[in-house]
């Protein structure tokens, strides 16, 4: 019997992948490898022959072609398999709800931490199915395990099913994409795909042609210091100069209160002390000019801070972390136009949006292999809030299934 899709979704989020940025390795954390080292047995086990996990993490493997087309495009299915810095992720400790009558989800670990209906009212259109929550402790991994778990899923499905003619199909799973690394070291002449799908989305039907362009900032104060006690007219205190600076980030640019297609400036982190101190943020937009705009306003705050401090000096660096893949995917308009008609055959009303985010295929789009984004079903990723659906992500492995017999049909 094949393994559903919720089982093998259940056995990976109790293995706790969480990346580390502050880590200089790949994979961030040695961790990681102990799903990627489960994924490998799995496709092996489903009868995939070459899956194999790579010196930097990335496990790859291929549903050979059964058709007797010669120019069927290789398409490629990619999920991540850390989950994100932002919450825990070690214990997790999955709760099943089935057959959800509507309402609110109490939480049974933490006291307090409720789901609620009010504030996820795509729990609305939930209404019958089985969730998947956390016990409110940590986070749960749907972001991208329920991705990882619907690609092997569908992989073992067309193996069973070989009446579903379709090209060859690459599935690759990657590391550190939470803290921007998640194809820094990909092997695109041994992948060979020309098209790709990251399974990375939320909502069902979702399919998502557009993403933030995103950089990062880093600011380094260097102050004076000197003891406080003989610091009048003298002491210029690193740690006042970074909160001056987080002070006048305009309130209407911050993620808390943005929504749609407006962008943001965000902090990240701070460091330091009296003598020198660091401020690290991450500017987001849709338009590469209303990036460069977020980041000359930043610049200009602190500027006009370090006014106030004659003796103190800075640096101000950016580096960019990806681009909007819908520059790449407009090229390529049969990736989404595919997905467009996967979805519908799934049973479910296609909707384009745009990520108010980033995923591997955003910088996979600009690194030679154009990669749209599908659902995934899950929800209030990156928290202990965090549920996904199981007939959603039955939903998700259908769609891949689609797809990979649209690309041969229309071939």
């Amino acid at each position: 019997m094949p393994t559903s899709v919720a089982d093998r979704f259940l056995r990976y989020v109790v293995i706790d992948t969480q990346s580390d940025a502050s880590s200089p390795s790949q994979p961030s954390t040695k961790k990681q490898l102990d799903l990627a080292r489960l994924l490998v047995e799995e496709l092996l086990a489903v009868g995939i022959t070459d899956a194999h996990l790579d010196e930097h993490g990335y496990v790859y493997a291929t549903v050979p072609s059964n058709s007797a087309k010669p120019d069927v495009p290789v398409i490629c299915f990619c999920a991540h398999m850390d989950t994100a810095p932002d919450f825990s992720g070690t214990n997790v400790k999955p709760q099943m709800l089935k057959a959800y009558s509507g309402g609110d989800i109490v939480l049974p670990g933490s006291s307090g931490r409720v789901i609620r209906e009010a504030d996820h009212p795509v729990l609305r259109s939930l209404v019958g199915h089985d969730i998947i929550t956390t016990d409110g402790t940590t986070l749960l991994g749907a972001d991208d395990k329920a991705g990882v778990a619907e690609i092997v899923a569908a992989a073992e499905f067309l193996l069973r099913n070989p009446h579903i003619k379709h090209g060859t199909i690459r599935i690759l799973f990657t590391p550190d994409e939470e803290i921007g690394r998640g194809v820094d070291k990909v092997d695109f002449e041994k992948l060979g795909a020309r098209f790709g799908y990251t399974m990375d989305g939320s909502t069902a039907g979702e399919i998502e042609d557009e993403s933030f362009s995103a950089d990062a900032v880093e600011i380094a104060i260097t102050g004076v210091a000197i003891h406080p006690g003989f610091a009048f007219g003298k002491m210029e205190n690193a740690i006042r100069i970074v909160g001056d600076i987080i002070a006048r980030l305009p309130k209407e640019l911050t993620p808390e209160t943005t929504k749609d297609r407006d962008g943001f400036i965000h902090p990240t982190d701070v460091a330091g002390a009296m003598e020198g101190a660091s401020l690290s943020l991450i500017v987001r937009d849709f338009t590469e000019d209303g990036l460069k705009e977020k980041e000359a306003l930043l610049e200009g705050i602190v500027k006009g801070v370090m006014e106030n401090y004659p003796g103190s000096t800075h640096t101000f660096s950016v580096r960019e972390q990806y681009r909007n893949m819908k520059v790449m995917l407009d090229r390529n308009p049969e990736i989404v136009e595919y997905a467009v008609e996967a979805v519908r055959r799934a049973g479910l009303t296609p909707k384009l949006g745009a990520i108010r985010g980033g995923t591997d295929g955003s910088r996979l789009s600009f690194m030679g292999l154009p990669t749209a984004n599908i659902f995934a079903g899950g929800h209030a990723f990156h928290s202990p809030l965090e549920f996904v659906s199981i007939q959603n992500m039955e939903k998700a492995v259908e769609t891949i299934v689609e797809l990979a017999g649209l690309w041969e049909e229309r071939a």
